[in-house]
């Protein structure tokens, strides 16, 4: 690099826009062939990141602002000999094997998921499985992301989020379509998935707090495992409400909020730039 590490900066970015995992990733590949960037840290909950880099801060926004994720530079200060090390943390082997375990929990989860829900005939069922293949679809485009150019990165986010359109699109259909041709989900099913679906959730969410507190890139996948947990618990509530009531309803109205999430991540994703 043309310049010393002794000049390094931390500056701080407020990105108004960035309330998900996958637009996390997005500015990640819009940086990754910047040299002057050291390491990012991201916090989804302030819709902000950090980025230890050299040279102008400025700069940096050439690169973020045709996201159109409404990014501003918050401030910047000099970097400290820690915020440097974070670079290695990032790319060390620990947290790549993390990704792929989230990565292989996930896919087996949707398989196993919309496998079950069409026997069980729940659409909460089949939601959390595309929900499932939302997650695995992030882990598995942070491990993509390494070493990859910057438009194979990007095309391969849009590939990513279609898939997810169009799964969530089956999804709302399917909850339609058993609306007027009605359904009978099984209670039990619903519970015993929805409850794997939850130990499942609650794995990668310790995996993930692993990492969290190393000042990783991590921190993001925590937040979307434990809103995961939430939907979990939400969908065993509605496999607990149907054996109740006899009703169909609460399935396909947990399915609805589900596929209406998924569809909403995969917009996010497609109308990045």
């Amino acid at each position: 690099m043309p310049q010393s590490r002794s000049k390094a900066k931390r500056s701080f970015f407020s990105i108004p826009h960035m309330d998900c995992p996958a637009e996390e990733q997005m500015v990640r590949m819009a940086l990754s062939d910047v040299e002057q960037v050291h390491s990012l840290d991201f916090d989804l909950s302030a819709r902000s990141v950090t980025i230890v880099h050299q040279g102008d801060a400025a700069t940096l926004l050439d690169y973020l602002h045709p996201l159109g994720l409404g990014t501003a530079l918050a401030g910047s200060d000099e970097a400290t000999a820690a915020d440097l090390e974070t670079d290695a943390a990032m790319g060390d082997a620990a947290e790549a094997r993390t990704l792929k375990i989230l990565l292989g929990i996930n896919g087996g989860m949707f398989i196993l998921e919309i496998i079950v829900g069409f026997i069980a005939q729940s659409t909460g069922l089949i939601a959390d499985s595309v929900d499932m293949f939302a997650d695995a679809a992030v882990y598995g485009l942070a491990l993509f992301a390494v070493g990859k150019a910057a438009a194979q990165k990007m095309r391969a986010a849009r590939f990513s989020g279609w898939i997810q359109f169009v799964l969530a699109l089956g999804v709302l259909t399917e909850v339609a379509r058993r609306v007027v041709f009605g359904s009978e989900p099984i209670s039990t099913l619903m519970i015993l998935m929805g409850t794997l679906a939850l130990v499942a959730n609650v794995a990668s969410l310790v995996l993930v707090a692993q990492k969290r507190d190393r000042g990783v890139h991590m921190k993001a996948s925590y937040i979307f495992s434990a809103n995961d947990v939430i939907a979990n618990l939400g969908l065993i509530l509605a496999g607990a409400l149907v054996a109740w009531s006899g009703s169909a309803y609460p399935d396909l109205i947990i399915g609805t909020i589900i596929g209406i999430v998924v569809l909403s991540g995969a917009y996010r994703i497609l109308k990045l730039k």
